[in-house]
């Protein structure tokens, strides 16, 4: 774990991440607000369309001039700023720090870059932690002023306990049933069943952005001989004899997981990157995350 008094992000990080803007994909009818531009009419600033005046229309967004040259009422639409819910999944179970703890630290820093960036477009964010379910969350929200706070909140979080997927799944949709981004950071290694709940998700009309946080040694194992394997979460043991045709089956099984969750993503319309620990932050950031438009 890192060293309780060494900030997740230094002020020169910091001041980079201000001319960043978390970027989403869809539009979502009937949010209002934020900086990401919608395909929906309403009110704004930008000038999207004309269409016929309706009994009941606002007066005001009527266009005059085009009334005293045609004599037909037309009422000018205008292109909508969405504020889109954004809620930040973290995955908090124990596996987050098994093999390396440098992952669940990596992991909370990329949390506290996505928040930071939100607090200065005046975006709110909903952190929830979650493990078996889903852990008390906080509001990342108000401004860049309010981050101490969130960075006090992502410090005193620890890794512990098994995933369960579609636990959380289950009830992250009956507690926020309004479709928004969801921001998933977990390295998504449970039993196989977080493929069918994060398309639950989907389903349900959220758009997804899952980042992949990974220790080396998750993809490529380093180990040969007879190796005993401990489940970090469950404690089940398992040993197995690896040479280098295991580790290549490994990795290249470990590669195709990968690959459908980034198909998942990508079927959604959402977006999908793995990011390695050895990866410096401000990389992954300021280029994986730039290329794959989570980030704009």
């Amino acid at each position: 774990m890192a060293n309780p008094d060494t900030p997740l992000l230094d002020r020169a990080f910091l001041e980079r991440l201000e001319r960043l803007t978390i970027y989403w994909q869809r539009s979502f009818a009937g949010l209002v607000g934020g900086h990401n531009s919608s395909r929906y009419p309403g009110g704004g600033q930008e000038f999207l369309e004309h269409r016929q005046f309706h009994p009941g229309d606002d007066l005001r967004a009527v266009n005059w001039r085009a009334y005293m040259r045609l004599d037909k009422m037309f009422l000018k639409m205008f292109q909508v700023e969405p504020r889109v819910p954004v809620r930040l999944l973290l995955d908090t179970s124990a596996s987050m720090a098994a093999i390396s703890p440098e992952k669940f630290d990596y992991a909370r820093r990329l949390a506290a870059a996505l928040c930071y960036v939100g607090l200065v477009r005046l975006d709110t964010i909903r952190i929830l932690p979650f493990g078996d379910s889903l852990k008390e969350g906080r509001n990342a929200s108000g401004g860049r002023h309010r981050y101490r706070e969130v960075a006090e909140f992502l410090e005193a979080l620890r890794p512990a306990g098994v995933t369960d997927f579609p636990a959380v799944v289950r009830r992250f949709l009956d507690e926020y049933p309004q479709r928004g981004l969801v921001i998933a950071i977990s390295d998504f290694l449970d039993d196989g069943s977080c493929g069918r709940a994060l398309q639950y998700l989907s389903d349900y009309g959220n758009e997804l952005m899952l980042l992949q946080v990974r220790a080396d040694e998750d993809r490529e194992p380093p180990w040969s001989g007879e190796v005993d394997f401990v489940d970090a979460e469950t404690g089940s043991q398992v040993r197995l004899q690896v040479d280098a045709d295991t580790r290549a089956r490994y990795t290249a099984a470990f590669d195709a997981f990968s690959e459908s969750l980034n198909q998942l993503a990508l079927r959604s319309g959402g977006r999908y990157a793995a990011i390695p620990v050895s990866m410096p932050l401000d990389e992954a950031i300021f280029d994986n995350m730039v290329r794959m438009r989570g980030v704009a």
